[in-house]
């Protein structure tokens, strides 16, 4: 057996891709930003139009898509009990909290209270996701997120469950919006050479230059070197962006290498805004699945299927010989 790539993170791998080795997810793990915008007061309320909405979404996606990102507040379990997750699904679980603590110029993630890597795994999940907020040139601290980060890296190996991690960047203090985006790319980079040299499975990565600013030769060439840079398979992640950019998006990122994408508010956005639950429905099973299915076929035919990044191939992703169960 190859010890780096158990059989468990192996079927987890497969169990959220698709057919072809490539991730389609859809994203709909979403907290603090949904609470925000869908509730008008808090309480039992909340939680249950949270609850509804998350099934909503997962009614109208889970089916067209490789697998679905959900949280273990308002949507995992939900999901499962009320049998709206299909059996051919695989379920990505996140783990942190919501959120941050300390300044928005020195962000610091945390594991949600009462959570983590042993329950996701018992509950039957596929893989464990965890944002993390980032910034590599930040001296202590990143090196505090990265050890967060192998704690988690590690409770994954011990349990053989696939491990993704979303490195978020921000600016830091003193640092203007125009700085900041300037450093983007060389962050974006910077980020996946730390980040993957640690016992993570996937990168969850943000795109790493700007679509509406840059030409196409410059954003293939930043994508390029992101693909060079990390060592593990790795995915583009949607950050809220307009549908129209993340389909470019996807369209370059795979193009550079990268194994698919995890797609959320721009698949479903509007729907947030809707009032009606009729409209609302409407819309996650007509534009909403109809993006989802777009964006997986660029990713399916242009995106590396993620055994091909660590050098292996789909009939022989570890080696098992006699007795390999007594080691196991």
């Amino acid at each position: 057996m190859n010890d780096s790539l158990g059989i468990g993170k192996i079927r987890g791998l497969q169990q959220i891709a698709g057919k072809s080795g490539v991730f389609n997810v859809a994203a709909i793990d979403h907290r603090g930003s949904l609470e925000r915008g869908l509730c008008s007061v808090d309480g039992p309320e909340c939680y249950a139009e949270l609850v509804e909405f998350k099934m909503e979404l997962c009614r109208a996606l889970a089916p067209v898509a490789s697998a679905v990102l959900l949280d273990p507040v308002y949507g995992a379990a939900q999901a499962i009990a009320g049998s709206v997750l299909p059996k051919g699904t695989g379920l990505l679980v996140s783990v942190e909290a919501t959120g941050y603590e300390g300044d928005s110029t020195a962000r610091v993630t945390r594991v949600l209270d009462g959570w983590g890597v042993e329950k996701i795994k018992r509950m039957g999940a596929s893989a464990v996701k965890m944002l993390v907020y980032f910034r590599p040139d930040s001296g202590e601290l990143a090196e505090e997120q990265l050890a967060t980060v192998e704690k988690i890296a590690l409770e994954c190996v011990r349990f053989d469950i696939p491990f993704l991690v979303e490195p978020v960047a921000y600016p830091l203090e003193g640092e203007t919006t125009a700085d900041f985006n300037s450093k983007k790319t060389a962050l974006v980079v910077e980020t996946a050479r730390v980040m993957t040299v640690l016992p993570i499975d996937v990168l969850k990565a943000e795109f790493p230059a700007n679509v509406v600013a840059e030409d196409g030769e410059t954003l293939m060439d930043a994508c390029r070197q992101l693909d060079e840079a990390s060592a593990k398979p790795w995915v583009i992640l949607s950050g809220g962006a307009e549908y129209e950019i993340f389909r470019k998006e996807v369209e370059i990122a795979c193009g550079a290498g990268a194994s698919g994408f995890l797609a959320g508010r721009a698949i479903w956005q509007e729907a947030v805004s809707m009032q009606k639950i009729s409209e609302r429905t409407q819309f996650l099973a007509t534009v909403a699945a109809r993006r989802l299915k777009e964006i997986s076929l660029i990713a399916e035919s242009r995106g590396r299927p993620w055994y091909q990044k660590l050098g292996l191939s789909p009939s022989n992703l570890a080696a098992v010989d006699e007795g390999w169960h007594y080691r196991y």
